[in-house]
């Protein structure tokens, strides 16, 4: 199993990134790297959202971007904020929309918009990102 990468930034603030498959199995890893990363930072209370957070979003950019691979990255933004991210090579912006009642899916940015402080996505001349900010009791 790849190991998570921490690299400094110029901010001096660490961010920690993978280079991930574009399956669905890749979404176990990008949440064992969000839960280690907020233990690092002493952000425990941030691991659980954040981790079915980035579930979200690797899920959406597997099902919805199929390339071959994702990254995904946790950064500290701010003394009590982590930013997860999820880049892929599609330029096409998610859709956030309101699932029926019996739908199987489509609550996944709905469930990222209400356990983010916020969240949105930044098209690139490559792909995409999108991202969550998690805000700590701090």
């Amino acid at each position: 199993m790849p190991q998570p990468t921490a690299r400094t930034r110029p901010t001096g603030r660490p961010g920690y990134s993978e280079t991930l498959p574009g399956v669905p199995g890749s979404a176990a890893t990008a949440r064992k790297l969000v839960r280690g990363a907020c233990a690092v930072r002493g952000l425990e209370e941030l691991a659980e959202d954040g981790a079915l957070i980035v579930s979200e979003l690797v899920s959406n950019a597997v099902r919805h971007a199929r390339r071959e691979s994702i990254r995904v990255v946790v950064e500290r933004t701010a003394q009590d904020t982590v930013r997860v991210a999820v880049a892929d090579l599609s330029r096409a912006r998610p859709v956030k929309r309101e699932a029926d009642d019996g739908d199987e899916g489509g609550r996944g940015l709905c469930l990222v918009a209400a356990l983010a402080a916020d969240w949105g996505t930044d098209v690139r001349r490559w792909g995409k990102v999108v991202w969550a900010d998690l805000e700590g009791r701090g």
